[in-house]
């Protein structure tokens, strides 16, 4: 798939993130396993942990809005499409969070430096409270990482 197609099915999914989201969830999934984090910098690092391991389901616990987890505001395959296009972007060697500042309508914003292969990149990861006070991983910057996606100079040594 190519750089451009990959982009554009971000914006797509990104541009309808805004209306595919329910009022009505639950801090549980349908499991009983709770999700979100118990705090906005481990919802970013538990996200990039499942990110590296592929780990759609793992991300599905920690990605979502103030409304609670993706997985039970969106279209599954919808979902996992996101997914699929963020582990792409956001596959790393190594990840480390440099700080984390208050953002707009009660996000947090978290820095993060991720290293993948000979790049280094800094971008940020909005993440937001919901139900229960669990924290999820709200949107993130992927432009900061967009070179990490399909780049042959991204080989891991």
């Amino acid at each position: 798939m190519s750089l451009r197609k990959i982009a554009g099915l971000f914006l797509l999914a990104a541009c309808s993130s805004l209306t595919a989201c329910s009022s009505a969830t639950r801090n549980a999934g349908n499991s009983g396993q709770l999700t979100g984090a118990s705090a906005s910098q481990l919802a970013v690092e538990q996200f990039l942990k499942a990110v590296n391991e592929k780990d759609l389901q793992a991300m599905s616990i920690v990605f979502g809005t103030k409304d609670g987890p993706a997985r039970e505001t969106m279209e599954r395959t919808e979902l996992e499409k996101r997914e699929v296009i963020l582990a792409c972007y956001f596959a790393h060697d190594s990840a480390r969070i440099l700080g984390e500042q208050g953002g707009l309508q009660g996000h947090r914003e978290v820095r993060v430096e991720l290293k993948k292969g000979n790049l280094t990149r800094q971008t940020t990861f909005y993440t937001i409270q919901g139900p229960g006070g669990r924290w999820y991983v709200d949107n993130m910057d992927i432009a900061a990482v967009r070179d990490f996606c399909g780049n042959p100079g991204t080989g891991r040594q």
